[in-house]
């Protein structure tokens, strides 16, 4: 995942003003720290977008992006 792919992601999820929220304030269980510091830390975007979606509870539907397919059932 690019982190553009990332960003798309998080704005189709969530949407831009509450993503930046959750992206600089919410502690990623499993990472530590938040989604912006894990990714300026070199943390894998699709990682860290995994991370994300656990710790919100995205359902397994979307957390390829929503309305995008699981790549493996391509």
């Amino acid at each position: 995942m690019k982190l553009s792919e990332f960003r798309q992601a998080v704005a189709d999820e969530f949407g831009e003003s509450y993503g930046r929220v959750v992206l600089g304030d919410l502690v990623l269980p499993g990472i530590g720290c938040t989604a912006d510091d894990a990714l300026a830390a070199g943390v894998p975007a699709r990682e860290v977008w995994l991370a994300l979606c656990e710790a919100t509870e995205v359902p397994e539907s979307r957390r390829y992006g929503v309305g995008r397919l699981d790549p493996k059932r391509r």
